[in-house]
């Protein structure tokens, strides 16, 4: 069993009750993963997604370890029949397979580089591992998507569900830098799994993957997606269609409590890390309704089961 997609997953209303039980009692299983090995990748930088699939891990029982691609290790080479005569030293192939020698599981990170969108949407560092590895492999957020995130976001969503079909926003927000589409694509792959009434709010041309937001409202008019929102999810992400580009910077889409007055007392979350008075007011971030801390120590509950159903398959 591999944790490559919300695909992945077979019952997502199942799957959040589980979780929710092992929030309850996270060391029921400490003896499950005793003697098995976790081996944590990165390609990119991280500070929740480590640290909450580290947590997991070792509340199940589990050996960790974790190697940084950023500043440790050889440069990886990804490409069939590649002529390695420049600055790669060792091919994925090789890594794959020796990195399963001494993990039972593999969980990956690595961004998309917002240049190829060809390249990104294949998930070349992902693909790779699936390929070569012999071990179940988990991701810690790809090139197109981060369904632990997205797992950890449908658990809050249903510690705080209200008693009414919830309405949802999934709202951009300016940034100064380009950032991937990952977060933002998983978050509409599982509200579309939810019933619930969904909207997307972006500028005119900031439109997602449309294969991945078939069947999702989009609204331009960020104040009209707002009105009686339930849940506002925040976040940025760069120009698809421009692939990678920064073609709208508008602070005016800046979530702040005038906006948040236009909901149903609406809870505010965000995956983090987060700028303030860019993103979001600190009014906002500091308020009540700001669930982005609980969001964040679900991630942890996320990863765990996800780990825990790969665990019990292999036995």
């Amino acid at each position: 069993m591999n944790y490559i997609s919300l695909e992945n997953i077979d019952s997502l209303e199942k799957w959040v009750k589980q979780a929710l039980k092992i929030k309850k009692k996270p060391l029921k299983n400490k003896k499950l993963g005793k003697n098995k090995t976790l081996g944590m990748l990165f390609f990119n930088p991280s500070l929740r997604t480590r640290l909450s699939t580290q947590k997991a891990a070792l509340n199940l029982g589990m050996n960790v370890m974790v190697m940084n691609f950023t500043s440790e290790g050889w440069t990886l080479e990804f490409e069939d029949g590649a002529v390695m005569n420049q600055g790669a030293s060792e091919h994925i192939k090789e890594a794959a397979e020796v990195v399963s020698q001494y993990c039972d599981i593999v969980a990956v990170r690595a961004f998309a580089g917002l240049v190829d969108k060809e390249k990104d949407n294949a998930e070349t560092v992902l693909a790779g591992f699936l390929k070569h590895a012999t071990v179940p492999i988990v991701n810690m957020e790809g090139c197109t998507g981060h369904p632990l995130q997205a797992l950890a976001d449908a658990i809050t969503m249903a510690e705080y569900k209200t008693e009414h079909k919830p309405k949802v926003v999934l709202s951009w927000a300016p940034h100064p830098k380009a950032l991937p589409q990952a977060v933002a694509n998983s978050f509409v792959e599982m509200m579309l799994l939810q019933d619930a009434d969904f909207v997307i709010t972006h500028p005119e041309g900031y439109e997602l993957n449309p294969e991945i937001t078939k069947g999702a409202t989009i609204e331009h008019d960020q104040n009209k997606a707002f009105e009686n929102a339930d849940f506002i999810y925040t976040k940025n992400w760069s120009n698809y269609i421009d692939y990678g580009k920064i073609t709208n910077n508008d602070l005016n889409w800046t979530v702040t409590a005038e906006k948040m007055a236009l909901t149903n007392n609406a809870k505010f979350m965000h995956c983090l890390p987060v700028r303030r008075n860019v993103i979001v007011s600190d009014e906002v971030l500091d308020s009540e309704n700001s669930i982005v801390i609980e969001q964040a120590n679900n991630r942890t509950y996320a990863a765990q089961l996800v780990l825990q159903k790969i665990l019990e398959n292999a036995e």
